[in-house]
């Protein structure tokens, strides 16, 4: 099993996520490495018991707490995760994520994000890493809730992840033990998912 792509981290759990990743990318009939991936952050409050650990203020979600970085394929399956406090900017926090993603997953060559990672980022990723870094931007006509090509993929991520209660806020003192938490949540889901695709077909009775 290769390095694990989980924010510097080492372990059973990184290990065990991007195992069940790439079996179900098989049973998908996809190569387990990924070529593509899509790259997003969830800002998300902080329990009081978070007093002397990192964390931050995120003006623009207004969020007093930790931000989570997350590099998905394009299943949506997770390929790296990284926490930082909620002020931690994404194109720093990607300077962490993408690097080690790419360490891992040798074929990942695109990468889609949204306008917070503009910038010198895209230029440092491909001179870099050898990652092109496609942002994907709301058109200027829209209003409320759009849903944006390639981009819905890592959203739903999130939404899978914030169905364990664990993750609605972030209660752990390090921000390692906040990363095994998604890890963990990651990893039931995908289980889950590779159990049901390996189940029998029930045979329909004669009439």
């Amino acid at each position: 099993m290769p390095s694990s792509p989980a924010g510097g981290m080492r372990g059973w759990w990184p290990s065990c996520t991007t195992g069940c990743a790439r079996a179900v990318r098989r049973a998908e009939g996809r190569d387990q490495e990924p070529s593509a991936g899509v790259v997003d952050s969830q800002s998300v409050k902080a329990d009081a018991t978070v007093t002397l650990a990192p964390r931050g203020y995120d003006t623009g979600k207004k969020i007093n707490g930790r931000k989570r970085h997350l590099l998905t394929d394009t299943l949506g399956l997770l390929l790296a995760v990284a926490v930082t406090p909620a002020s931690t900017t994404d194109r720093d926090a990607a300077r962490i994520l993408l690097p080690a993603a790419r360490k891992c997953f040798r074929r990942l060559a695109r990468s889609r994000a949204d306008g917070s990672y503009s910038g010198h980022l895209t230029d440092w990723t491909a001179q870099h890493l050898g990652v092109v870094l496609d942002i994907v931007r709301r058109s200027d006509d829209a209003s409320g809730f759009e849903v944006l090509p390639h981009r819905w993929v890592v959203e739903r991520s999130f939404a899978w992840l914030l169905r364990s209660r664990r993750l609605v806020h972030d209660y752990e003192r390090h921000t390692e033990t906040s990363e095994a938490v998604v890890l963990w949540s990651m990893t039931m889901l995908v289980g889950r998912r590779l159990a049901f695709q390996r189940q029998e077909p029930v045979p329909v009775p004669a009439a």
